[in-house]
């Protein structure tokens, strides 16, 4: 269980950007495999499905069903709900949070992403079942991003 931040997420909390208005409207891409060595690098596996708020249709740089978030004492949370339906067939391993801009899933040191694992339990990324399929419905109960107090 790793959790990986880009160059470019760390770039923008360093600044004065935080964690919920960088991913605000963004979405989670959901892979088979192991996750990359670094989020800078490119998606590697198959993609098995998009979270975005309630499976809706997704276009970069509309916030029209993006994930949304609730933030309170140095926590970020998931707001609404955050569900997908698979598009192939696979073993969900490893997931990519990306904010709402164009990335096609390649090398970069500019878009902010964080990637981590998924698993049933004791991932980053719990789904209640890992084994997706095309056109099945799956749900992200809960989310969290938590920013250490020291």
């Amino acid at each position: 269980m790793t959790v990986r931040l880009s160059t470019g997420l760390r770039q923008a909390l360093a600044g004065s950007t935080g964690y919920a208005a960088v991913f605000s409207t963004g979405v989670i891409d959901i892979y088979s495999g192991s996750q990359p060595a670094t989020a800078d690098a490119a998606a590697t596996g198959t993609l098995l499905g998009t979270v975005t708020l309630s499976s809706g249709a997704f276009t970069p740089g509309s916030a029209v069903n993006g994930l949304t978030f609730s933030t309170a004492a140095g926590v970020t949370s998931k707001s609404g709900i955050w569900s997908f339906n698979g598009i192939a067939i696979g073993t969900a391993g490893w997931f990519r949070q990306r904010a709402n801009a164009a990335d096609a899933g390649g090398v970069s040191t500019a878009l902010p992403r964080l990637d981590g694992s998924v698993a049933v339990s004791g991932a980053d990324l719990n789904l209640s079942n890992i084994s997706i399929t095309v056109g099945a419905p799956n749900t992200v109960d809960t989310f969290t991003f938590t920013v250490p107090a020291q």
